[in-house]
């Protein structure tokens, strides 16, 4: 049977799923398969999280290629755990496709479980924005398994690797994969693509099964400003490199104690397999039709972003300065914490970058599109909700244990600022949630074509 025939009917069956499931409900879930497909399944412990939780890789096929996928790269992300739970199920079932595709897959459903089960609040809904920030966590970028890969770069010299991202590392030295699919998701917008090299010859497949689910392209700002675009909404993996570049000429800080993190497994992987291919699919919970409207808005694309930028600055300082009255009263060990320390330092030195390089890049002079509006008025009001309510979050845990009267009084005006940002979104933008069986279907529809692009590279090689 002909492999596309063979993946348009697994794309046809993704399950209609209504919520995600937990960490330990995908851990059953591996342990139920590789028990009954005994004969091509393993599952291992891989490592164990800072907390002492399992870490499992599941082994399915004999393949001659090998890929490694993981899920919760960043633990408010569930979708990829999702789609790897149904691949899961389809690849062990399916001797024809594991034949055909000749890969072996490592799957890894849950790369950060102790920050996958702090978001867990929300993985059975309901699934609005308010609900989402209120449950919110992710950690600090230097506590993050996708961006804990050692790097010496300039003056960044990284090389503490959380015990997370240590487990992938032993899998991918033990694997060279010859595909890495790091399985991100955004929260709003439109579907976008990051590879990191360009394959031409797959972006009409990628942009083709977003549209096949009626889902948009992400035709607004790119997630960076240093993103480098292959074709719409398809662009080269960055890496920390880059990050440090960009950084390099648009701030006056060093960028090594701006960046305090890592780099990424594909940059690591390299190491082992220096033709490698990595694969991030940014699929989004909620979408409003302006996010890939391209016709021409009534401001000009630099003044959106600088005021985007004032608005973040100004919540970032709000942020901050009340962190700075409660800091020595956050006794209660709390991941929350170390994030928001992170965040709030990290992301007013970058707001300053980010300026920088919108008042001196004449490209922006232009008029923005109806979608670089969008992205900039709105979507990043969206995304302030996020780190408000992390920030409530670390207020409410520490009151769990000293209810404080300036923490109960703060955690009211956090509050009140974050139900402010709610209105905004609620009031200003037409958002549907998007069904997840569409979510999981564009991610499985990525991964299955860019193995197949890589096997017939691959073993003509």
């Amino acid at each position: 049977m002909n492999l596309g025939v063979i993946i348009e009917e697994i794309l046809r069956n993704v399950p209609d799923y209504r919520e995600f499931k937990t960490v330990e409900e995908l851990n059953e879930s591996s342990r139920k398969l590789a028990e009954e497909y005994h004969e091509v399944a393993e599952l291992k412990e891989i490592g164990k999280s800072r907390d002492g939780n399992p870490i499992l890789s599941l082994k399915i096929g004999e393949g001659r290629l090998n890929a490694v996928l993981f899920a919760f790269p960043h633990p408010n992300e569930p979708i990829g755990s999702m789609m790897l739970d149904y691949l899961a199920s389809v690849y062990a079932e399916n001797e024809v496709l594991r034949k055909t595709l000749n890969f072996t897959l490592h799957i890894v459903k849950v790369s950060d479980p102790d920050g996958a089960m702090l978001n867990e609040n929300w993985f059975k809904g309901p699934f609005t924005p308010l609900n989402y920030a209120l449950n919110f966590y992710r950690p600090a970028g230097n506590q993050q398994v996708e961006w804990t890969f050692p790097i010496k770069y300039k003056n960044l010299n990284f090389n503490k690797p959380i015990p997370e991202t240590r487990a992938l590392m032993t899998l991918i030295d033990e694997t060279k994969p010859d595909f890495i699919y790091s399985l991100h998701n955004a929260g709003f917008g439109g579907v976008y693509y990051y590879l990191s090299r360009d394959i031409p010859l797959l972006y009409p497949i990628y942009q083709y099964m977003a549209y096949k689910q009626e889902l948009p392209l992400s035709l607004g700002e790119p997630e960076m400003p240093y993103a480098v675009k292959f074709a719409d909404a398809v662009y080269s993996l960055p890496s920390t490199k880059d990050r440090y570049d960009y950084l390099e000429e648009h701030s006056d800080k060093d960028p090594a104690e701006i960046i305090k993190s890592g780099t990424s497994s594909v940059d690591y992987a390299k190491r082992v397999n220096p033709k490698i291919v990595e694969l991030v699919c940014e699929v989004p919970y909620y979408y409003d039709p302006r996010i890939d409207d391209l016709s021409e808005s009534d401001v000009i694309r630099k003044d959106a972003i600088l005021s985007k930028l004032e608005f973040r600055e100004d919540l970032y300082k709000f942020l901050y300065s009340r962190f700075k009255k409660i800091h020595n009263l956050l006794t209660r060990p709390s991941k929350f914490k170390e994030s928001i320390e992170y965040f709030l330092e990290v992301g007013l030195e970058s707001i300053k970058a980010e300026r920088n390089w919108a008042e001196s890049d004449p490209e922006l002079e232009r008029p923005a599109t109806v979608a670089e509006k969008f992205d900039n008025e709105l979507v990043s009001k969206f995304y302030s909700m996020l780190i408000t309510g992390l920030f409530l979050r670390m207020i409410n845990h520490q009151l769990e244990e000293s209810p404080d009267k300036v923490l109960k009084d703060l955690a009211e005006e956090v509050k009140g600022k974050l139900l402010e940002l709610n209105e905004i979104v609620e009031t200003k933008m037409n958002y549907r949630v998007i069904p997840i069986k569409k979510l999981v279907t564009v991610q499985l529809a990525a991964g299955l074509y860019t193995m197949l692009h890589i096997k017939e590279v691959r073993l003509k090689d």
